[in-house]
């Protein structure tokens, strides 16, 4: 059976009809085993428990029923199902300390005084209970009476419970809530706020009322709503009907001039709204928030004058836009995006010669030169999705054939192009005139720096040639009259003349960056290390120098011996900077270059290892340093300087893809710094080169030399073959070829880079490592073509030999390769 059947007496056998009507409760008590139970079966039970228990039962209110005296057994009805939560399902028929274990301490005195005949009623007591919405704090009223049987005697107890935690919170928050709105008036500043009764009366009064209307709280509070009112509103009877209205409507609105302690007047803005009623759904009164809005009032009174006018103003304006659209010399164009033109105004006509009846209703399109087309339509693509162009050039075509350059600013409105353009043809063609004559001027610039570097070179080497031929003379007179006591002195001068010439031509090839350098990984402080002497020598005692070098300093792939020349030079001009003596410093140092630092010395960031040289001299001026890579430019006097040192260092630097960089100070010294990548592998042990060049060649060794000058072959033949190499010579790349064809034993090949006859010393290498693999290479050039040489860097098992060249110098090269062909 169903809950539903139970609240029908005929649905229950006769001796449990008692128990109709109590639904769900009724289908508990009769799901409950009784056979063991106290009380037994519900048939049995007393005649009063029955009657008792059907009362309780078809109450609507909740109530409890506990029987017995000691142990009492609890009973309730559908109404109090939801204060038993998770107990629900055990409770009916169980012990009362049972079903309220959790409460048992506070049940127990309330029970023993009803069963004592002092029953009490308790109103918004807070219960924790563990309810079927969990454990919580709730309120109830309540009250708990004896039952007595017919000889007075107790046999249990009837609990009457009303929930009342609903109510409980709402009264508090609604304290909380005037609590808050009191606070909320009396403390607010900016605006009018006051409260009153429902009679109208003012009970609340806040500081920005005070502050707006003049009365202190403790005047305004306890009068009339009208205190604020104007005498004439409150005649007409508008404070009544405010309040009416608000209680009608739940809101009043309120724009109007309000009365100030002082007799002035003061124009407010708000609204009227009822309070929440009471607990008891009373009314309470009603609250009035405004602000303010004497200066708003007066500034919509000349807005209205304004607009009064405005249509005036309007016409005005339209006409002034018009005079710029027919008065403008730049040309203003609306058109569809589609490119059609709608609107043009007069400029059109003077800068493209069309009149506006051939433009309209045309696309613009059709009027613009073919290699513009495709970008300005990519342009009204633009406009089209909203975008504004700010700068956009093309070409327009004129009624007389001819094309104008205009320069637009364009952007979308009203679903249109609107667009100024100004004619930039003039523009141009002064600005390409000025970039041409700019270009002149360059060219100008650099024939004059040419000038003064074959003018320089050529002063130079005619000294050096008239030392070399004089000598030369005065020694073929000598050795004519069979005088040779001097002849050791003539050669001497001669050869000395001879070194300057190639010192000069290097570092001529050094600025202009296309010596072939002989890269090999240097450890740059023990290259210092070993020049020191060198240096101490060069700048003379006058000079102290000192040399700080970093721990750790990384490694560069450089060409040693050019920057050992680069270090020296830069010493020398130190030393020349210093005539009364000085201290000179030579420091290295590892740097990371960021992006910015990297920037501003045109060079790709990342780590590099820089070599500084400072001096405590009279420093350079701005104009110097902005002249001091220049070739043939110095500031020393005539016939103390070339004017190379620097420019050498630069070019050096430049090749060997680092940077040069002087900071100086007049008065106070210079210092020029040598910045150099980082190579990150490790630097080989130096070779004895005294060793290599007194080794003695090999028995039947034989080197091949292919050079187009006869002279120089005949003299490297002489030199080689004094020392016991054996020496085959060819004029040209072929003639080498077959040789190397052949079955001759070849152990180096020397090859000039220059060759005639469509073959370069790099391409007779290359062929003669295809016809023999691992054979090496000694390079010898007076001219660096860094490209026949594989870009200024050699291939493993080659070498580079600079004319002019010592014989000493060859000899010692060639002994030097020979023992790599040893693999020493």
């Amino acid at each position: 059976m169903t809950s539903d059947v139970y609240r029908d007496a005929a649905s229950l056998p006769k001796p449990l009809r008692f128990l109709a009507g109590g639904g769900e409760a009724t289908r508990l008590i009769l799901g409950r085993d009784w056979s063991t139970h106290p009380l037994g079966p519900p048939e049995g039970w007393p005649d009063i428990l029955k009657t008792m228990l059907s009362t309780v039962l078809n109450s609507p209110e909740s109530m409890i029923l506990a029987w017995g005296r000691e142990d009492l057994t609890f009973f309730f009805n559908e109404a109090y199902f939801p204060l038993l939560g998770p107990r629900l399902d055990w409770a009916m028929g169980e012990r009362f300390d049972r079903v309220w274990a959790d409460a048992w301490e506070q049940a127990r005195p309330i029970i023993d005084d009803a069963f004592a005949g002092r029953s009490q009623r308790f109103v918004d007591l807070p219960w924790k209970l563990d309810t079927d919405r969990g454990p919580a704090d709730t309120w109830f009223t309540f009250s708990y009476s004896r039952v007595l049987d017919p000889s007075g005697e107790i046999v249990g107890l009837f609990v009457f419970t009303n929930e009342t935690t609903e109510r409980v919170l709402t009264d508090a928050a609604l304290r909380e809530s005037e609590e808050r709105l009191r606070l909320v008036i009396e403390g607010a500043k900016d605006h009018v706020i006051l409260s009153t009764d429902p009679a109208g009366t003012i009970t609340s009064w806040s500081a920005g009322a005070s502050a707006v209307l003049g009365w202190p709280a403790a005047q305004a509070i306890g009068q009339p709503f009208g205190l604020i009112f104007t005498e004439e509103d409150r005649a007409a009877g508008a404070d009544a009907a405010e309040l009416t209205g608000a209680n009608r409507t739940g809101c009043a609105t309120d724009e109007r001039w309000h009365l100030r302690d002082d007799g002035s007047r003061v124009f407010l803005n708000g609204s009227v709204h009822p309070l929440p009623p009471d607990a008891q759904g009373a009314p309470r009164g009603f609250i009035k928030i405004a602000r303010d809005e004497t200066e708003r009032f007066h500034a919509r009174q000349q807005l209205e004058q304004l607009n009064a006018t405005l249509e005036q103003q309007v016409a005005e304006r339209t006409a002034d836009r018009n005079r710029l659209w027919q008065l403008s010399l730049d040309a203003m164009l609306v058109a569809g995006f589609d490119g059609t033109i709608e609107a043009v105004n007069p400029a059109w006509t003077r800068v493209l010669g069309w009149t506006e009846a051939e433009l309209v209703g045309h696309p613009f399109f059709a009027f613009i030169h073919p290699d513009d087309l495709d970008a300005t339509i990519t342009a009204a693509m633009r406009i089209s999705e909203g975008q504004a162009i700010g700068r956009f050039e093309n070409r327009y075509r004129h009624k007389n054939g001819s094309y104008r350059d205009l320069l637009w600013a364009a952007g979308p409105g009203d679903d249109r192009i609107i667009a100024v353009g100004r004619d930039v043809t003039e523009e141009k063609a002064a600005a390409n005139a000025l970039a041409a004559a700019e270009s002149q001027l360059r060219q100008a610039q650099k024939m004059e720096a040419v000038g003064q570097l074959t003018g320089g070179l050529a002063h130079d080497f005619n000294n050096l040639l008239t030392g070399m031929m004089g000598n030369l003379e005065l020694l073929q007179l000598r050795l004519a009259r069979g005088k040779l006591d001097d002849a050791d002195r003539f050669i001497t001068a001669a050869q000395g003349a001879g070194r300057r010439a190639a010192s000069l031509t290097q570092r001529l090839l050094a600025f202009s960056r296309r010596q072939t350098l002989d890269p090999t990984p240097t450890d740059v402080n023990r290259l210092i290390r070993g020049m020191e002497d060198l240096l101490h020598r060069s700048v003379g005692p006058a000079n102290n120098i000192e040399v700080i070098a970093e721990d750790g300093l990384w490694n560069a792939m450089i060409d040693a011996t050019q920057l050992e020349s680069a270090i020296l030079n830069l010493c020398i001009n130190a030393r020349d900077a210093m005539p009364d003596g000085g201290h000179l410093t030579i420091a290295t140092a590892n740097v990371h270059l960021d992006e910015d630092a990297a920037r501003d010395s045109d060079l790709p960031p990342g780590p590099y290892v820089t070599i500084s040289v400072s001096d405590t001299g009279t420093g350079m001026s701005f104009e110097t340093i902005e002249r001091a890579f220049e070739p043939f430019y110095t500031t020393k006097p005539i016939g103390q300087g070339t004017g190379l040192g620097l420019s050498m260092v630069y070019g050096f630097a430049r090749q060997s893809n680092g940077q040069v960089r002087i900071a100086s100070e007049l008065g106070r010294g210079t210092t020029i710094e040598i910045v150099l990548p980082r190579y990150a592998g490790d630097v080989l042990l130096p070779k004895d080169e005294a060793a290599i060049a007194a080794a003695a060649a090999a028995a039947g060794e034989t080197i091949l030399v292919v050079d187009d000058e006869t002279s120089i072959r005949h003299l490297v033949d002489e030199v080689l073959d004094e020392i016991g190499y054996t020496v085959i010579g060819a004029a040209d790349g072929a003639s080498g070829l077959k040789v190397l064809q052949s079955d001759a034993r070849i152990a180096l090949l020397i090859t000039d880079v220059g060759l005639p006859n469509g073959m370069n010393g790099r391409q007779v290498a290359d062929a003669a490592r295809a016809l023999r693999p691992g054979l090496r290479v000694l390079f010898i050039t007076g001219y660096a073509e860094n490209a026949a040489v594989g870009g200024g860097h050699l291939e493993p098992g080659m070498a580079l030999l600079t004319k002019p060249f010592t014989m000493q110098a060859l000899t010692a090269k060639v002994a030097e390769m020979m023992r790599w062909n040893e693999g020493t």
